[in-house]
């Protein structure tokens, strides 16, 4: 019968093998599939996309909103974050630009005269911890149309003003859940949580939720971008 160990092992890289060559068939190979754990990526990315697909993440009534959510007392440093705090984020800026046909700059004024969608979701730590809490903000999706996203745009890459850098597919930048959110929990969006914006993904772990947004960028690549820091591209859930 031969030995079953080695059967079973067999078994296991053709699933393996098959399951990449479905991935790559279907365009799911993400950008940091490289390395030791690049086919681990691969499966990962590929399996929530071909089985999850456009499903929303789980919302809660508001009976279930945290009383306490974890807020941080972290902000980005030097004298011009305190100066457009003091201003009451009057003169926040959101910038859009790359692969668009009519790049934009958007005050926070200006962004909340834009259709508000709200949800309530959780929050999911890479820590281990979580909360649940209602957001509202401008659709990600809106704000790309505003701007003329161009077809060979793959990816949406947002950078914060602390220097912090992430990016999500169009899959997920499209999804109508991906907000860019002003307000929690009925009230302006707080600094401990990334206020005055902070883009909202909640079907990926909250590292993917950057705060004090101030960026967005279209591209075709994540050339210099992805698979940099400790934590993998994709971390959906």
């Amino acid at each position: 019968m031969g030995n079953p160990t080695r059967r079973n092992l067999l078994l296991g890289l053709g699933a393996g093998a098959a399951a990449l060559t479905a991935a790559k068939a279907n365009g799911l190979i993400p950008p940091d599939a490289v390395g030791l754990y690049g086919c681990g990526h691969t499966l990962t990315y590929a399996a929530q996309r071909l089985l999850i697909g456009n499903a929303n993440a789980r919302e809660f009534p508001p009976s279930q909103i945290s009383a306490i959510n974890h807020p941080k007392d972290t902000f980005p440093k030097g004298d011009a974050f305190q100066q457009l705090k003091a201003n009451g984020f009057a003169d926040w800026k959101l910038q859009i630009d790359g692969l668009v046909t009519t790049p934009q700059t958007l005050t926070l004024a200006q962004l909340k005269t834009h259709s508000t969608s709200s949800q309530i979701t959780q929050l999911i730590c890479e820590e281990g911890w979580s909360y649940i809490a209602q957001w509202a903000g401008v659709p990600l999706a809106h704000i790309l149309q505003l701007a003329g996203a161009k077809p060979a745009a793959r990816f949406v890459v947002y950078s914060a003003m602390d220097e912090w850098v992430d990016a999500i597919d169009m899959n997920d930048a499209l999804h109508p859940q991906t907000i860019v959110t002003h307000t929690m929990n009925n009230a302006p969006l707080p600094v401990g949580h990334g206020g005055p914006l902070r883009l909202r993904v909640p079907r990926q772990l909250g590292y993917k939720s950057l705060k004090f947004l101030n960026k967005l960028t279209l591209t075709d690549s994540l050339k210099g971008i992805a698979g940099e820091g400790s934590y993998s591209w994709f971390a959906g859930i």
